[in-house]
């Protein structure tokens, strides 16, 4: 027989996990806000969005930034999962990786689904 107020170890137990992945989960999509919260870096999002890597000299290209000013914002990027490097010889190249986007535009809709509901709900309270 279990005490009272004692728990089910394997229920708390992935509970716990739950919120774990919960709070990573927030702190990921944190880091992406953070990183898509600057006009710079939305720039060098722009630029990587063809498709193709690209070296840092050709992101700096027709534009009045600094090589040092680039490779800090994607540094940036880069430590929110947004772009990945690639070594191409002695080069670093520089490419946009879109799941971390995906994931809080996912988010995002289901925060708009939760309120688009929310106010339905109120708006019927409020005709009847």
């Amino acid at each position: 027989m279990r005490a009272v107020g004692a728990r089910n170890s394997k229920t708390s137990h992935s509970m716990s996990n739950k919120r774990h992945s919960g709070s990573v989960a927030l702190k990921t999509r944190a880091s992406v806000f953070a990183a898509l919260g600057d006009e710079t870096r939305l720039s060098v999002l722009t630029r990587l969005a063809n498709g193709r890597a690209q070296s840092i000299s050709r992101l700096t290209a027709g534009t009045n930034l600094t090589r040092q000013a680039v490779t800090k914002h994607l540094r940036v990027l880069e430590d929110a999962g947004i772009v990945r490097c690639l070594r191409v010889g002695r080069e670093s190249q520089f490419a946009l990786e879109p799941k971390p986007i995906d994931d809080v535009r996912d988010y995002l809709e289901r925060v708009s689904k939760h309120w688009d509901d929310a106010l339905a709900r109120l708006k019927s309270l409020v005709e009847d």
